[in-house]
């Protein structure tokens, strides 16, 4: 698999600066996008590397897909890597990765402990500084608590700023559920979205998820996205799995 490949493959299409709510993380976001912005503009990035770390749905992936996709808008060719599916690829994939402007590493505790990745992450990493591109990693933990068997590849990923993201507050995932449905073209009424945080999971992937699968009944149905409709898609995903209604 190319290094182009891997980034066709694995972008989101929602995944944008523009529908990030930032937050309490607005300065991860601009300084994200200013290193982007930079690296197009200039011959060497000014900002070589960028770490991001926090819990599950935080908003790492979707603010390192942003980051390329940006990086595309700009005229680069950027490269994003998926270690959630190291299982499915090969460290080899990194080769030849510096001569990217902009290169994304997503989920890195994924491969914390495999030797064979971690040599090839830590040489990228070297590469990288010579090479004078921009590198972006994100994990759930910071590097120093990645687990990581070579201390070396430890320290150089702390090298450069290292943002902790926080999770949105329930206003906040209530704004940005509504912000990502306008993008979609429909509306959420507010009354909806607090319906859906009182009975879905409600961290920011899985929220969006729904989100997905709802605009997608609501065109297959031609309804608008009220209560009653999330409640007859319900007793429809219930009746299809055999199982009794949800109270």
């Amino acid at each position: 698999m190319s290094q182009q490949l891997a980034l066709n493959l694995r972008l989101k299409d929602g995944s944008s600066f523009s529908n990030f709510l930032p937050g309490p993380n607005r300065e991860a976001l601009e300084r994200l996008r200013t290193a982007v912005v930079t690296a197009a503009t200039q011959e060497k990035a000014l900002d070589k590397m960028l770490f991001l770390w926090g819990t599950e749905g935080c908003g790492k992936s979707h603010l390192l897909q942003a980051a390329c996709r940006l990086a595309q808008e700009l005229g680069m060719a950027p490269v994003y890597v998926p270690l959630a599916e190291a299982a499915e690829l090969s460290p080899s994939l990194l080769e030849d990765a510096e001569k990217a402007p902009l290169v994304c590493l997503d989920d890195m505790e994924r491969v914390a402990g495999r030797t064979d990745w971690e040599a090839a992450l830590f040489s990228l990493t070297e590469r990288m500084r010579v090479a004078g591109g921009l590198q972006i990693s994100a994990a759930n933990v910071p590097p120093g608590r990645l687990g990581l068997r070579l201390p070396d590849l430890a320290s150089r990923l702390a090298w450069g700023t290292v943002y902790a993201l926080q999770p949105l507050g329930d206003a906040e995932k209530l704004e940005a559920v509504r912000l990502r449905a306008r993008n979609r073209g429909f509306e959420m009424p507010e009354d909806v979205v607090q319906y859906i945080l009182s009975r879905y999971p409600r961290d920011m992937r899985s929220l969006f998820d729904l989100l997905d699968r709802i605009d997608r009944a609501s065109l297959t149905h031609q309804r608008r996205v009220t209560i009653p409709f999330l409640r007859e898609l319900e007793a429809m995903h219930y009746e299809d799995a055999g199982i009794g209604k949800k109270s």
